[in-house]
C-alpha cells in the first residue's frame, strides 16, 4: 500500500511558484491563434493556467467514480468487526479500511487542487452503483450485512474480490484513452491502485479457498512429491517423460532465478519489504523454455497409444491393467503435436515458426525461410519403432489441431485448423493477413491425403464456415458483450473441430462462437448453427455425446497458461457450456466449472476431454491443466454434476509453470491423461454412489468402430447385448 496523504505537495504550492519564476522573465509570452488570427500576449498567470490541461476531464470523471467506488469497499470492511471472528478477514478489512480511506484522502484533495468538485454532478450514489464495474448491488449489500459467521466471510470475500477487479478495470479503461493520467502523480497513483488492488486480491482467493473444505483445496506444491486428491478414481500409473523428452537440468521446466539486486536497488527492496509487511518473495526471469517439451494431446490405435509432445511424438503399447510401455520416441520439434492415427499413418500438427521440414533440432531463422515447416506432417508407422515421415501438408496458419473426418482404402479427408499468425506470401504461396476475399483468415483448410501416396496430400479447399450476408467475417467481431461480459475473441479460425461422421455433423469451438457443420459431403462442410456465450473469451473444443443430441462447448479463458480457477474467478468464466441440439439448433442449456478452486500458481481452464460411454448416460471426464481431472455426469443438461476427480499440487511453490494435464481421454476401461510437465497418468473408475460396477464394466466394454480413438473424430460406440443387460440390473438394485 502507498499513503499518499502526507507524501505530495498541494498543487497550489506548485502553480505560485513556477508563477513566480514565469513573472521574473522579461521576455514575452504569447500564444498564437488558429490560421488567420493574431497572436496574442499572455501574463504569467495566464500562461501557468495552461498548465492545468495536464489532466484531462477523463481523469477528473475517474477519481470522481473511484472514490464512490473506494467508499463501497470501506462500508463493507465496516461490517466485518461485528460478524466475525476469523483472523484472516479482519486482517483484510483492516488493510481495505487503511488503503481506501488513504486514496479516499488522496483523489480529494487532489480533485480540489484542482477547482474540480469531488462528486459527479447529477449523479446519485444508486447511479454510481448501477454503472461501474465490481460494485455490489444495494441488494448484495444488504444481504452481506444480514450475515454471520463464514457466511459471512464467504460472502464478504465473494462480493469484495470482483470489486477489485472492478478497480483494476477502471484503470485500464482510463489508460485507453488518450492524453489521461498525464500527471505524474496520477500515472503513479493508477498503478498503484492497480498493483495493490491485485496484492489483495492475490490475499482474498486465498482466505476464500482456505474457507472450502474441497480436499483438493491447498494441495502440496512439488514436481515430482506434490499433494495429491482422489475421489472415485484408481490411480493405476504414473509414468514420467521419457528420456529426450526433458531438460534434464530443468526437467520441470521451470524460468531461472534473477541475480540478486545490489547497493541502492537492493536497498529500496528492503525499504519496501518493511514498508508493505510482506514476505520476501523469489524474482524469476520473464521467460521460461517456451513448451519445448510439452505433453500434450493422445490418439489410441488397438494396443498402441501415441502421445504427442511438442518435441516430437512418443509411442507405447498398453499392457496389463492398461499400463503403458513405452516402444519408441520420435524427436521432430515443431510445437503442438496433436496427433491421429489411420490405419498405418500418423498425422501431426505443427504450428511453431521453428519447426523444420527436416524435424531439424536447429530451428529455423528469420520470418521466411525455405526451410520452415508448419502444418500437417504424415509418417508411415507401419513400424513403430522406426517411424518414416513420408508427406507433409505446407498450411498458411500451421496446424493447431485436425480432425479426421473420412477415411478409406482410397483417401483420408482432414479438417485443418491454424491459430498461428500468418506466414508470409514469400514463404508459402497465397498466404495473406490482408482484408478481401483473399485473405488466408476465416476459413478452414480441407486436405486429401492418398493413402497409397501420402507424399501427395494436398489442401483442395478453404471453406468460408463463418460468413454470413455475403461477408467472410460474418460471426463474432471480437470485443465484449455488453457490462460485466467477457471480452471474447473475433472469429477467424476454429481451434478445435470435432467430427461426428455416423451422424455427419460436426461442432466447431472457433475462438469467438461455437459453431455445427453438416459435413454430409466431408469436402464441403455447410454451418447449420453458430452461438456466442457471454463468459466465454475463447471457444476452444467441443464434445459431442454418443447420441449426438448435446455437445459440450469449453472456454480456453486465458489461453491455458493463467491461474483461472481461483476462488474468486467468475464460475461462468472459462467453464463447459453444455447445449442440446433440438431441431437442429443448438440451445443452451447450463455452465459447468471446476468446483474446487486452485491456487495462482496453477495454470487452470476448461480442455480436453472424452465421452466415457455409460450406456443411457452422458458421462464426460476432462483435463482442466493443474486443476487436474474431472469426471461429470450431464445426463440431465441442465444440471451437470461432478462424480470422481483426480488433483496434484502445483508443479512449484514459487512460480507458475505451464504444467498439468492437456488431455484426459477413456479408452477400454481406462482413462488416460497426458500431464504437461511432468508425464503420463493412467485412472480406473471406481464404484460409487454416482456410478455402479456394471456401469463402469459397461463402459470398459463398449466397441468403438475400427478399435481406433482420434480425439477430435467422434464415433458412436455400441455395447454387448449382456453388458446393457447388466446395467439396467443394477440400475434396479440386481
Amino acid at each position: 500500500m502507498t499513503a499518499y496523504r502526507f507524501a505530495r505537495l498541494p498543487l497550489a504550492a506548485t502553480l505560485l511558484a513556477t508563477a513566480s519564476a514565469l513573472a521574473a522573465q522579461g521576455a514575452p509570452i504569447v500564444q498564437p491563434g488558429a490560421p488567420g488570427e493574431a497572436t496574442k500576449a499572455l501574463s504569467a498567470q495566464q500562461a501557468t493556467q495552461l498548465a492545468n490541461t495536464a489532466f484531462s476531464p477523463a481523469d477528473v470523471t475517474f477519481m470522481q467514480g473511484m472514490i464512490v467506488h473506494h467508499q463501497q469497499a470501506v462500508d463493507m470492511a465496516a461490517l466485518v468487526e461485528e460478524r466475525t471472528n476469523n483472523p484472516d478477514i479482519l486482517a483484510v478489512a483492516g488493510r481495505i479500511d487503511a488503503s481506501q480511506k488513504d486514496e479516499i484522502g488522496f483523489m480529494t484533495d487532489w480533485l480540489r487542487e484542482r477547482n474540480q468538485q469531488v462528486a459527479m454532478a447529477g449523479m446519485g450514489h444508486a447511479h454510481h452503483q448501477a454503472g461501474m464495474k465490481g460494485m455490489a448491488t444495494p441488494e448484495q449489500m444488504a444481504q452481506l450485512a444480514a450475515s454471520n459467521g463464514t457466511a459471512f466471510d464467504r460472502l464478504f470475500l465473494e462480493l469484495m474480490i470482483p470489486h477489485h477487479m472492478g478497480a483494476i478495470d477502471m484503470v485500464e479503461e482510463l489508460h485507453d484513452q488518450p492524453g489521461t493520467a498525464y500527471e505524474p502523480v496520477m500515472f503513479e497513483f493508477t498503478n498503484d491502485v492497480v498493483n495493490d488492488q491485485q496484492a489483495e486480491i492475490d490475499r482474498m482467493n486465498t482466505v476464500l479457498a482456505g474457507l472450502s473444505t474441497d480436499p483438493r483445496v491447498a494441495l502440496k506444491p512439488g514436481f515430482r512429491d506434490a499433494g495429491e486428491a482422489i475421489g472415485n478414481l484408481r490411480h493405476v500409473a504414473a509414468l514420467p517423460k521419457p528420456a529426450g523428452f526433458f531438460d534434464p537440468e530443468n526437467p520441470a521446466q521451470l524460468r531461472p532465478l534473477k541475480p540478486e539486486k545490489e547497493g541502492d536497488a537492493a536497498k529500496e527492496a528492503d525499504e519496501a519489504k518493511t514498508k508493505d509487511g510482506e514476505e520476501d518473495k523469489p524474482e524469476f526471469g520473464e521467460r521460461g523454455s517456451l513448451l519445448s517439451f510439452a505433453n500434450t494431446d493422445m490418439a489410441f490405435s488397438g494396443d498402441l497409444l501415441v502421445a504427442g509432445n511438442y518435441h516430437g511424438f512418443n509411442a507405447y503399447r498398453l499392457g496389463e491393467d492398461g499400463v503403458p510401455q513405452l516402444v519408441s520416441s520420435t524427436v521432430c520439434p515443431g510445437g503442438q503435436g496433436d496427433v491421429s492415427i489411420v490405419g498405418d499413418l500418423l498425422i501431426m500438427s505443427v504450428e511453431d515458426s521453428r519447426g523444420r521440414i527436416d524435424c531439424g533440432l536447429q530451428g529455423v531463422d528469420g520470418r521466411t525461410s525455405p526451410e520452415r515447416f508448419r502444418g500437417l506432417r504424415i509418417f508411415d508407422i507401419s513400424d513403430i519403432t522406426r517411424p518414416v515421415q513420408v508427406g507433409q501438408v505446407q498450411t498458411c496458419r500451421g496446424s493447431h489441431t485436425h480432425s479426421i473426418v473420412s477415411a478409406d482404402e482410397r483417401r483420408i479427408v482432414v479438417y485443418n485448423s491454424g491459430t498461428s499468425y500468418v506466414r508470409e506470401e514469400d514463404e508459402l504461396e497465397g498466404c495473406l493477413d490482408t482484408a478481401g476475399d483473399d485473405t488466408a483468415l476465416f476459413s478452414i483448410d480441407v486436405i486429401e491425403i492418398p493413402v497409397a501416396n501420402p507424399a501427395a496430400a494436398r489442401i483442395v479447399d478453404r471453406p468460408r464456415v463463418f460468413a454470413a450476408e455475403g461477408q467472410i467475417a460474418g460471426l463474432w467481431r471480437g470485443g465484449d458483450h455488453g457490462e460485466g461480459t467477457q471480452r471474447t475473441n473475433r472469429t477467424d479460425q476454429c481451434h478445435d473441430i470435432t467430427v461426428f461422421p455416423a451422424k455427419n455433423i460436426a461442432a466447431g469451438a472457433c475462438s469467438g462462437n461455437g459453431i455445427t457443420l453438416d459435413i454430409s459431403n466431408p469436402l464441403k462442410p455447410v454451418r447449420i448453427d453458430d452461438v456466442t456465450d457471454k463468459g466465454f473469451a475463447y471457444w476452444h473444443s467441443a464434445t459431442f455425446n454418443n447420441d449426438g443430441t448435446k455437445v459440450l462447448f469449453t472456454d480456453e479463458w486465458g489461453g491455458g497458461g493463467r491461474p483461472r480457477c481461483q476462488a474468486g474467478d467468475p464460475k461462468n468464466w472459462g467453464a463447459d457450456a453444455i447445449y442440446a441440439i433440438e431441431d437442429g439448433q443448438l440451445a443452451f442449456k447450463s455452465l459447468y466449472k471446476l468446483p474446487a478452486p486452485q491456487t495462482d500458481m496453477e495454470n487452470c481452464v476448461a480442455h480436453n476431454g472424452s465421452i466415457i460411454p455409460v450406456p443411457g448416460r452422458d458421462i464426460f471426464v476432462q483435463a482442466w491443466y493443474q486443476g487436474g481431472i474431472s469426471v461429470i455426469d450431464f445426463t440431465d443438461a441442465e444440471n451437470p454434476i461432478e462424480i470422481a476427480y483426480f488433483d496434484r499440487g502445483p508443479v512449484d511453490k514459487d512460480q507458475l509453470v505451464t504444467g498439468g494435464y492437456w488431455s484426459a481421454y477413456w479408452y477400454k476401461g481406462r482413462i488416460y491423461a497426458t500431464e504437461i510437465a511432468r508425464g503420463l497418468d493412467v485412472f480406473a473408475l471406481e464404484p460409487s454412489e454416482f456410478l455402479t460396477e456394471a456401469e463402469i464394466a459397461a463402459a470398459a466394454a463398449a466397441q468403438y468402430p475400427g478399435d481406433v480413438f482420434n480425439p477430435q473424430t467422434q464415433t458412436q460406440v455400441t455395447w454387448p447385448a449382456e453388458a446393457i443387460a447388466a446395467v439396467e440390473a443394477s440400475r434396479k438394485g440386481g
